[in-house]
């Protein structure tokens, strides 16, 4: 099996680069994944190993894959210029960098359009969903999957059982139109944060509130600073696992195929890995003495129904038939 160069973060990019050279064979198609998260366990770096260890071992001899994690080849914002570029073959990004090139993926940042990720994850594997996968075909963007992250909750310094309850409250949010849009719904007001400073912009009341995972919820602790967190799963939180369509094009058929068969194997997997650490994370919370408050069917169709409006501004962006198979996944 080819070696797997999945700790490059800690090494210069010349020196990343001439190992990763060294761990293919001569005659092998050399396919570099390159992605931004650093770590061992977040699971876009577990998805992108497990992706490269499946291809070096199931297509040893014709194709050798390379991981790049933790910026170490390119940053966000040149890693979508090398692929068109052929610099790099692979790539993760999260769905709300593609607003310059399509605006239908802003389907995912929608508030309350999924239920759970159960939901989220039959969307994406619907009609709808897959042709989404080809909707920057002009561009020669090509989707392989998504591989989800979580869903996001609400967290406050008070309970937040309904969307009133958020009224003049201010919530840190990711630079977002949609997010933006949807604490206004609330009543409330977006500040827009670097996640590193979340926690103390949480302790100290520079902001009232935030939305993550249960992941990064526990990880982060915000829940030692909050009043406790309503499982809202408001929002979807999930990466654009893409190719190019010239490298599709420059591979034979034959490995094409076998190549595809990969990808989605390990995004079904990487998927089904997610929800099963999210609910840990969820439980570890409790056991940490954290407070998580489930909404009622009544309470839940309130908040739906407060966020409609947000779907509406944005509709003709998105496509009102994408919106309609997302609600009703």
């Amino acid at each position: 099996m080819k070696k797997l160069i999945g700790a490059a973060g800690a090494l210069t990019l010349a020196v990343a680069a001439a190992s990763a050279n060294a761990a293919c064979d001569s005659g092998e198609v050399v396919v570099k994944l390159s992605h931004v998260t650093g770590g061992t366990t977040h699971p876009k770096v577990v998805a992108a190993n497990n992706f490269a260890e499946r291809v070096n071992s199931e297509l040893n001899g014709r194709m050798c894959m390379e991981v790049y994690p933790n910026s170490t080849l390119f940053g966000d914002s040149k890693e979508l210029e090398a692929l068109l570029l052929g610099d790099v073959q692979v790539l993760a990004p999260s769905l709300s960098k593609f607003g310059s090139y399509t605006k239908r993926l802003g389907v995912f940042d929608l508030p309350f359009i999924f239920e759970d990720m159960d939901a989220a994850i039959r969307f994406t594997n619907s009609a709808t969903g897959k042709d989404l996968l080809n909707s920057m075909n002009d561009v020669g963007f090509v989707g392989l999957g998504y591989w989800m992250s979580g869903m996001k909750y609400f967290s406050a310094n008070k309970p937040l059982n309904v969307p009133t309850d958020a009224a003049g409250l201010k919530f840190r949010v990711q630079t977002s139109d949609v997010a933006k849009a949807m604490i206004a719904a609330m009543g409330a007001s977006p500040q827009p944060m670097a996640f590193s400073e979340v926690y103390g912009a949480l302790q100290t009341g520079v902001v009232d509130g935030q939305e993550n995972t249960w992941s990064n919820i526990y990880t982060k602790k915000f829940f030692e600073v909050q009043d406790g967190v309503t499982q809202t799963s408001h929002q979807l939180l999930a990466y654009f696992f893409m190719t190019s369509q010239d490298f599709l094009d420059s591979l034979d058929a034959d490995l094409r195929a076998e190549f595809l068969a990969i990808a989605d194997d390990v995004t079904q997997q990487a998927n089904l890995v997610v929800k099963e650490k999210e609910e840990t994370n969820r439980a570890n919370i409790l056991k940490a003495g954290g407070t998580i408050r489930e909404l009622t069917p009544e309470q839940r169709a309130e908040w739906v129904e407060a966020m409609k409006p947000v779907w509406k501004q944005f509709e003709d962006e998105i496509g009102a038939d994408v919106i309609k198979a997302a609600a009703g996944a």
